[in-house]
């Protein structure tokens, strides 16, 4: 028996070691992980206020227009007139705000128009799609249309 409990020893020690660590990780998880965390699955319950409390930083399709006024026009007869300013040129509010310090966001066409033209059996029959590989043979989208009313 005594030999059984010398071996022991080891264990033991080893289950303390385990213990130490696994304390550890536990005061460290509760230091990191925000209260709420985990109540609305991998999310933090307390998320949704937080952003619901932040400002909007979009502009809106009618700020854009106040400076931007022949391409709104040009967005609001084509075939764009569903799609707002910033759904291509990203938030804006604070170009709006000060237009002359902080610049527009000038998107890049091909990667761009591609997000949503390119072919997926998905999208509705009547959708404009085109094989981005072959289309244009790598030209820019904006070389034959206009992006805010697009057609040939």
């Amino acid at each position: 028996m005594r030999e059984l409990l010398r071996d022991a020893e080891h264990l033991i020690r080893l289950g303390l070691l385990f213990a130490a660590g696994l304390l550890v990780f536990l005061v460290v998880r509760a230091q990191l992980v925000p209260a709420g965390f985990g109540e609305l699955g991998h999310f933090r319950a307390g998320a949704i206020g937080a952003n619901q409390e932040r400002e909007p930083r979009f502009a809106g399709r009618a700020a854009c227009a106040e400076c931007h006024g022949e391409p709104a026009e040009s967005l609001a007869a084509g075939g764009h007139a569903a799609i707002s300013c910033e759904s291509c040129h990203g938030a804006l509010a604070a170009h709006a705000a000060e237009p002359a310090e902080i610049p527009g966001f000038a998107a890049t066409a091909r990667a761009l128009c591609v997000q949503c033209h390119a072919m997926n059996r998905a999208r509705p029959a009547g959708h404009p799609q085109v094989e981005p590989v072959s289309h244009a043979e790598g030209a820019a989208c904006t070389d034959c249309h206009d992006a805010h009313a697009p057609g040939l």
